[in-house]
């Protein structure tokens, strides 16, 4: 172990280990283990939490000029980018994402500081129509302390959309990544110092969720907490964080339909269900995991489907021409396998795939499937969180549009595919997602609101929405005219209200 990397906790602008206890952290395409990470303990959790708090109160961030905070932000983002091959190697490898998909997603990523900078940069105050000789304006101060808890599969991206949000805002920020893959995330410590900001006002700590997550999300000094994660962590920590009176901003997860009508092409349309479903080995919020297709086009659209998937290139994530990487664990592969299992005790056709499989014996691996099951079966209704898509023969647009409403408690993201105009605008009208794509899937800007409907969660990330829930908002009400004359002996037309 003695030549295995540890990286343990950024706080007050250093890598300081407070535990004894350490993590390993795994490689799932090989099972090799590439580094340690800590195992913050309640203890150290409150005294961090505590210097945040001093920091935040005493420090100069929560002070500090918009165009201060546009400054050490837009560094950050120059300097990320310049080292975006280093974070593409270390996603790839704390992953098992293929390399060819962290190219892509990670050049993006700069963009939310940028976006976030200059949010704060050009934010406006405003002056309200107040009734009469008065003065009203509406100011957005910083929260406090925030805490975040990012999850493993798009560790950076996630975690830049929420730090960039708050550090802009002028909170002092505290993340937990996933102990499955923290260390790009942990990596951002050096960088945002490089850029100029503060010690101590982004502290960086690891440790399983149960336990350094729990520690972290019970204090009562916390002004927010964000949370990308499932709703079982959102139910266990939403009765603390109402007790402290805490907001929650939470992506709890998804079961994306992607809706495919018949004015579409089926070479299309397949193309569409592949991106959709297939990105990430299926380990998104918004994986495309329902395949609604009208009846006109199913069987051969299934036909093409299902022999495109076969031809996906499953393998090495460290080789361009790999199309799909490794699952983050064997509990991922588990899970799979389970789903798969029960579709079939229940009757439904596992057309390809439906197997784990390995590299030299070695890695978290499972075979990209698709399985034709019907609206109510287990699949249709749950979250996999893998590469385990339904697919559903649907008899009319109104038949798609009720699968896609009713048959799961999620409701984040969906995808309907035409090229009719007029049903392109009826349809995504009427579908219930807090994000609804027409002929795309899976984009994503900062611009733009990010966030659910149902048990997908609450609050946004992304946008101006996102920015302001990082802050509270302040009325100054200043009257120039309106004498205090309430309880003088005899008035006419005093004001009260």
């Amino acid at each position: 172990m003695s030549d295995i990397p540890h990286v343990s906790n950024w706080v007050d602008g250093v890598h300081t280990s407070e535990s004894t206890e350490r993590i390993t952290v795994l490689n799932p395409a090989t099972e090799a283990i590439i580094a340690t990470i800590d195992a913050t303990t309640e203890a150290s959790v409150n005294q961090i939490v505590q210097k945040s708090v001093d920091t935040f109160k005493k420090g100069p961030w929560a002070r500090s000029d918009a165009s201060e905070r546009y400054a050490v932000l837009s560094r950050a983002a120059t300097l990320l980018r310049a080292r975006i091959p280093e974070f593409v190697e270390l996603e790839t490898v704390q992953t098992g994402r293929p390399i060819r998909e962290m190219r892509a997603q990670l050049a993006r990523v700069p963009e939310w500081l940028e976006y976030f900078a200059s949010l704060a940069r050009v934010y406006e105050g405003r002056v309200t129509p107040f009734k009469g000789p008065v003065i009203n304006t509406l100011t957005r101060l910083p929260l406090g302390v925030v805490a975040q808890i990012t999850p493993w599969n798009h560790p950076l991206l996630i975690a830049m959309k929420k730090i960039s949000a708050a550090l802009a805002a002028g909170n002092v920020v505290i993340v937990k990544p996933s102990e499955l893959a923290p260390l790009s995330v942990l990596k951002m410590g050096d960088l945002f110092k490089e850029a100029g900001l503060p010690d101590g006002v982004l502290q960086i700590i690891n440790g399983y969720g149960r336990e350094t997550g729990k520690f972290l999300c019970e204090s009562p000094f916390l002004s927010k907490i964000d949370l990308t994660g499932g709703i079982l962590t959102y139910k266990a920590i939403a009765p603390i964080a109402a007790l402290n009176m805490v907001p929650i901003t939470a992506e709890l997860g998804g079961k994306a339909p992607v809706c495919l009508f018949p004015s579409l092409e089926v070479e299309q349309a397949v193309k569409a269900a592949l991106f959709a479903s297939f990105i990430a080995s299926g380990q998104t919020c918004v994986t495309g995991s329902r395949l609604l297709v009208h009846k006109d086009i199913y069987e051969p659209f299934l036909k093409l489907l299902v022999a495109r998937v076969k031809q996906l290139r499953l393998g090495d994530p460290q080789d361009v021409r790999t199309q799909i990487g490794a699952v983050i664990s064997k509990a991922a592969v588990e899970r799979c396998e389970a789903f798969v299992e029960r579709s079939r005790k229940e009757g439904e056709r596992v057309l390809c795939g439906g197997n784990s499989t390995s590299l030299n014996s070695k890695g978290f691996f499972f075979e990209p499937t698709i399985i034709e099951t019907r609206s109510g079966t287990d699949l249709a209704c749950n979250e996999v969180f893998g590469p385990v898509i339904a697919a559903i023969k649907c008899e009319s647009e109104d038949d798609i549009i009720q699968i896609a409403n009713t048959d799961t408690s999620f409701a984040l993201g969906a995808s309907v595919w035409t090229n009719d105009f007029n049903q392109a605008h009826r349809v995504a009208h009427k579908i219930e997602a807090g994000i609804v794509w027409v002929n795309g899937h899976h984009l994503n800007d900062p611009s733009s609101p990010w966030g659910g409907f149902k048990e997908s969660g609450v609050g946004k990330e992304n946008g101006q929405e996102a920015f302001e829930s990082y802050t509270k908002l302040k009325s100054t009400v200043i009257n120039y005219g309106i004498q205090p004359t309430w309880f003088d002996p005899e008035i006419e037309g005093a004001r009260y209200g």
